[in-house]
């Protein structure tokens, strides 16, 4: 379950919905690997190796 709520997350932050700071602190792992390896890891906001 949390899997498909980390793709809801990023997929919101990837059209501009939300922000990666609203993100639950127990998915925001989940959710930077997404949005690293779709190659938006700078809208985490956070350093990233990508």
């Amino acid at each position: 379950m949390s899997d498909v709520l980390a793709m809801l997350f990023a997929t919101y932050i990837m059209k501009g919905k939300w922000s990666y700071s609203e993100v639950p602190d127990l998915l925001k792992p989940q959710v930077k690997e997404i949005l690293v390896d779709e190659g938006l890891g700078h809208l985490t906001g956070e350093p990233f190796n990508g």
